[in-house]
């Protein structure tokens, strides 16, 4: 699979919707995490991360203007003991209340779908990192429809151990920006890591993203030595 440039991916799509990176520093030292929101409407630009505990939630910039925080308002990163999970949704409290009962991140994700929001019919994209012996591995997960199609959910996740310095994995949403929107297709996208620090990675993927559609973005790098955080928010509305 060729390796891509996160930076020239973000670029050539107006709208890829939200978006998920999980990987490792080239120099081997941080477990790189970052998630993003777009929005098109109103009602989905009208957002800013804040920081909840260890993890982040949404919440709406100007509450006069909020119409429907049904898909719009949740917990995009929560902390599960030494786990680290990242969602698009309010599947990100599934996974953390399943898995607190001994359920796995795929067993969780079985008792959820796509959002119902045909005809786009989004799909629920979600990650998690874990501690392991050689650093740490991490999953990826899209539920999606049948090509728009919501009478079958199609599901996928993707597993990878010890992960390769300098090597990410992207997912996001939507393929390209068109009506209705296409889901994400095929396995998540193998994407360069640098050796950037948390500010100069975060910038450059802010300024990657399209600037009509852009909202917010979060970014964490975790500490494989001793498992310390460094976190980032950017919020276009300030």
């Amino acid at each position: 699979m060729e390796m891509l440039s996160l930076e020239k991916e973000l670029t050539a799509n107006p709208y890829p919707g939200r978006g998920i990176v999980i990987g490792k520093s080239a120099d081997g030292k941080n477990a790189v995490i970052a998630y993003f929101i777009m929005g098109r409407s109103e009602n989905s630009r009208n957002r800013i991360f804040v920081e909840d505990g260890c993890g982040i939630r949404t919440q709406a910039f100007d509450e006069s203007k909020l119409e429907d925080p049904t898909l719009i308002i949740y917990a995009p990163v929560r902390v599960l003991d030494n786990k680290t999970i990242v969602t698009n949704g309010d599947q990100t409290d599934t996974i953390y209340e399943l898995m607190q009962q001994g359920k796995t991140f795929e067993e969780s994700l079985r008792t959820r779908e796509f959002e119902p929001d045909g005809p786009n019919y989004t799909p629920r994209i979600s990650g998690i990192v874990e501690p392991s012996s050689n650093g740490f591995d991490f999953s990826m997960s899209i539920l999606k429809s049948a090509n728009g199609n919501p009478d079958s959910c199609q599901r996928y996740t993707f597993s990878y151990e010890n992960p390769l310095s300098g090597q990410g994995r992207f997912i996001h949403t939507y393929k390209v920006n068109e009506n209705p929107l296409p889901s994400f297709e095929g396995e998540p996208k193998l994407v360069e890591i640098g050796n950037d620090d948390i500010d100069t990675f975060a910038n450059k993927l802010w300024t990657a993203l399209n600037e009509d559609n852009k909202v917010s973005l979060f970014v964490r790098y975790i500490n494989l030595e001793d498992n310390s955080t460094q976190s980032r928010i950017i919020n276009k509305n300030k």
